[in-house]
């Protein structure tokens, strides 16, 4: 089944995320909805502790436990995939949704060579030979940019520098031609020219295979290089989500300013950046009303009391009182 031209790819509709203690339940994403549409980039941008990962291991149903999906629901091409079996799921991720992780040695099995592992995937998934399974190995890692691949493919993850294993990984992602890549800070571990070039590889993918990607990261400089849009979040909600250059030039939410204020810019002549006070709280601690209500410094009294759903503001939807219909209260 192929959904309709005009249907997101992907549907995320109030999803909630909680881990239950001995102490009480923790809710780590919290009443969060988006989409993301065929051959589009979403990144998704906040603090360590936001959620993001979280949202992205839901989506490819491997969310560990104790936590598990508490409300809401993950439509995909139209059919909801949060309530599916695992084995029914297991199907889906790979062949239809693939994954990027930050460490690509969490990916590779050290005791296989790199071809044993990408022929078992496509193969798994697609109605191949082995020897024709080798064949797309080899077309793959060419793909992504690993010269030699003939010879390579025969090596082990070792053998490969940490920009070469991540370019693996991404084509172990590619085997079975998924329409979805879900990628958690694909960069964060390479240095800036490998970055660079990883970047480059999924702005491909998506232009040359009608690929979308959601891309998680911390990184805003990565957002601005590949996102079409971005979801910024902050203690298991989104504050703000629209155009990425709309987000990124325009800023409406405080914590979005805040970030954008912390990048350096080439010529500028400011003679120091934007530094947010605090920290994100835990999930123990979350205040009442906005989140970010003891870190902002636009809060008023309502902010500490009420949380501000999200509204539109032209393209952009922004959680923040200072854009509620009838206006800041207190």
């Amino acid at each position: 089944m192929v959904a309709p031209a005009n249907q997101p790819l992907l549907q995320v509709s109030n999803l909630r995320i909680e881990f239950p203690t001995r102490r009480g339940t923790l809710v780590a994403v919290d009443d969060i909805s988006f989409h993301i549409d065929p051959g589009e980039v979403l990144g998704v941008v906040g603090e360590s502790g936001a959620g993001k990962s979280l949202t992205g291991a839901a989506i490819i149903g491997l969310l560990e436990p104790p936590g598990r999906i508490a409300g809401g629901q993950i439509l995909f091409d139209g059919q909801r995939i949060d309530n599916l079996p695992y084995e029914s799921m297991r199907r889906i991720r790979g062949k239809q949704i693939g994954a990027v992780f930050q460490d690509p040695l969490t990916s590779l099995n050290p005791l296989y060579s790199i071809g044993r592992q990408l022929i078992e995937t496509i193969t798994t998934h697609l109605p191949l030979s082995d020897s024709e399974a080798r064949k797309r190995a080899i077309d793959l890692l060419a793909e992504v940019g690993i010269p030699s691949a003939e010879r390579r493919i025969d090596q082990y993850p070792h053998q490969f520098s940490g920009g070469m294993r991540q370019r693996v990984v991404i084509a172990l992602a590619l085997c079975a031609n998924p329409r979805l890549i879900v990628a958690d800070e694909p960069t964060t571990a390479l240095d800036v020219s490998i970055q660079a070039q990883i970047i480059a590889l999924l702005k491909k993918l998506c232009r040359e295979h009608g690929t979308a990607v959601m891309l998680v990261t911390h990184d805003m400089g990565v957002i601005a290089e590949t996102a079409d849009r971005v979801a910024v979040m902050y203690a298991g909600r989104i504050a703000e989500i629209g155009p990425a250059r709309q987000v990124i030039k325009h800023a409406l939410h405080p914590y979005t300013e805040g970030l954008m204020g912390s990048i350096p810019t080439v010529g500028a002549d400011a003679e120091r950046l934007v530094q947010i006070e605090g920290a994100m709280p835990r999930l123990t601690e979350i205040p009442a009303g906005c989140a970010y209500n003891p870190r902002c410094p636009k809060v008023f009294d309502r902010c500490r009391i009420e949380r501000p759903e999200p509204v539109a503001v032209g393209p952009t939807g922004v959680a923040c009182w200072l854009y509620a219909k009838e206006g800041p209260r207190g």
